[in-house]
Parts: C-alpha cells; structure tokens; sequence
C-alpha cells in the first residue's frame, strides 16, 4: 500500500508540473457570470527589419517611413487587454531582430536591391509568396521554446509580400486558423499558433489578424451545432445577410455594412448587438444603429468594438465556454 501511494504521489507531481509548464490549468468548479482570472500569455517576437546599406544603413522601416514594431506590439498588447476586460493579458519574453529578409518556401530570398526595386515599381514580386515556416521553426528553435512552456505563441513582424499568413495554427490536431493547419508539427507537445504582422500597417491590422484568428477557431468551436445552439452564427449576423436580423456582424461586416471593410456607413438599420453584452441572456428588441456606434470608420475601433461583444463570463453550456477569449488565446483549449 506505501508503494502504491508512493507512486500515485509521484505521478500526481508529474501531471501538475506538465500542468505548469504547458500552461494547463485543471478544470475546477466555478459560479456561473463571474469575471475569469486573467491569464498571462508568452509571446516571442520575431522582427524581419534588414539594414538597407544604400540607404545609410538605416533600417527598412526607417527607409520606409513605416512603423515601430516595438510600439505596434505595445499598442497592440494594451488593446487586447483591454478589449478582453483584463483576461487576455500578453507578455513579450523574447524579441529576436533579424538583419535579412525570410526566407521562401521555393529558398528565395529578396535582397535590398531586389526588394526595393520591386516596391519602387510596383511589379516584380517574388511568386509563390509564402514564406518557409519550417525553416524560421528550425531557425529560432520554436517547438522546442513551446514544449518547454517558454513561450505560447511566436508574433512575427515583417514588410510587404513577406509572406506570412496573418495566422497559422502549427501543433498536434492544429485545424484552419486563416490558413491552413502548418503540416509536420505533430511531434509538437500542444498547438500554438504563429501570427505574421505587417509593419507598414498599423494596430488596426493587427487587431485585424486575431479577428480572423478568432473567427477561425469560433467557427471550430461552434462546428457541431446547429440553428441557435450555434450561438457563433448568430453573434456573426448582419443585415445585408439577415435583414432585420442583425448582430454583432463579423471583422469585414459591421451590422450594416454591404461590402468589406465598410466600416463608415451612415445606413442605419436595427440590430442586437447589445444582448451580447449581457450574455448569457440574449433577450432584447433590436436597436437602431449606424457608424457611430463603432468608431464611425476607424478599423481599430471598429475591431475593438466587435471583440468587446465577445462573452467574458465564467460558466459553460452544451461543453462550450462562456468565455470565448479562453479558446482565441489559446487553442490547446479547443476540443
């Protein structure tokens, strides 16, 4: 009896510091609507910024007028803390500068004269696109940085036709984050997912990025349900495709947008919006709205905005979350 309860203890303190260094906290009871305990995510950064030599040898954003990647990844952090009500906390433990363009998928590799030739002109970018995902794997040690729970997830910033997906899902039993799962990453103890950021473009975009990632994994969370059980559908709606019916809408579709990015209309047309806000009694009369309500054509306002709506309760039903952030930030939540 001493052995077997020796050897329970011991796999009992096995399973918990698995626990803690996959970031897996053990299920436990909870009241129903109460605000989550905040969780700290660890991101390393990755900055594709080349010295372009005839240029001073200055850096390409400095050449380009672009922006700080420090100060994007700062602004971006503070939003998503924000937006979440606390619980999607961010935590840059590593930021890696890399002097070079990424490397294709085909091994090409943009030089300075090639790159800026190319951008001078407008023409000539390099095709296929996509970069080499294995190869900045290999490069930066990532799965090896995620199975010892040194980091959560990789930000990778870069420049025009860099060839990053705004995100990609790597890990065993990774599905469609906005791209295609990353194929040979199995052996990977959890999934993770690796976002690609655009210096040129600005905190909007990037909020943009994990709309679409959040999109994708809603979407996966939501895929055995149906008509309103499938409560992912129906926060989606919006009046061009549910006349009448509006409610939240998506990153493209305001409740009255008609065509992509037409975050500015002054149509006014009545949506739910609000019930969300009160999730999870969606009870209410449709209210009458237009741009205002969302930052009158702001891209990051409006992201801001929609991301707000998102259930942040304690509780769950039919197996899923009333916390929607817990599966956007982290995937190995997802079943």
């Amino acid at each position: 009896m001493n052995i077997l309860k020796a050897f329970r203890k011991i796999v009992g303190e096995v399973i918990a510091r698995a626990r803690q260094v996959l970031g897996i906290r053990a299920p436990k009871d909870e009241p129903v609507g109460q605000k989550p305990q905040p969780v700290t995510r660890k991101v390393l950064v990755i900055v594709f910024n080349p010295t372009i030599r005839s240029e001073g040898g200055r850096k390409l954003s400095d050449v380009m007028g672009w922006n700080d990647p420090d100060r994007l990844i700062a602004g971006y952090i503070a939003d998503v803390r924000e937006c979440s009500f606390g619980y999607a906390n961010y935590q840059v433990v590593e930021t890696i500068q890399v002097d070079g363009f990424p490397v294709k998928q085909d091994g090409f590799a943009y030089t300075e004269q090639s790159f800026l030739g190319c951008w001078r002109s407008g023409t000539g970018f390099h095709q296929p696109d996509a970069v080499d995902y294995h190869r900045i794997l290999d490069d930066f040690d990532i799965i090896g940085r995620i199975d010892s729970g040194a980091i959560d997830e990789v930000g990778l910033f870069g420049f025009p036709y860099g060839g990053f997906y705004e995100s990609i899902m790597a890990g065993p039993g990774a599905f469609w984050c906005n791209a295609p799962p990353l194929e040979k990453t199995d052996h990977c103890l959890r999934r993770f997912v690796i976002m690609g950021y655009n210096y040129e473009r600005g905190a909007g975009e990037m909020l943009e990025s994990l709309g679409h990632r959040a999109e994708s994994i809603m979407k996966h969370v939501f895929r055995d349900k149906r008509g309103d059980e499938d409560l992912w559908e129906c926060f989606t709606r919006y009046d061009k495709t549910h006349p009448g019916q509006a409610q939240v809408g998506n990153v493209h579709f305001a409740p009255n947008s008609l065509k992509d990015y037409e975050w500015g209309s002054r149509a006014r047309v009545k949506s739910r919006h609000h019930v969300w806000q009160k999730f999870p009694d969606l009870d209410g009369d449709p209210v009458e709205v237009d741009a205002d309500e969302w930052g009158k054509g702001d891209i990051r306002e409006h992201h801001l905005w929609w991301f707000r709506h998102f259930p942040h309760i304690t509780g769950t039903s039919g197996g899923i979350s009333y916390n929607w952030w817990t599966y956007v930030i982290d995937p190995t939540t997802v079943r």
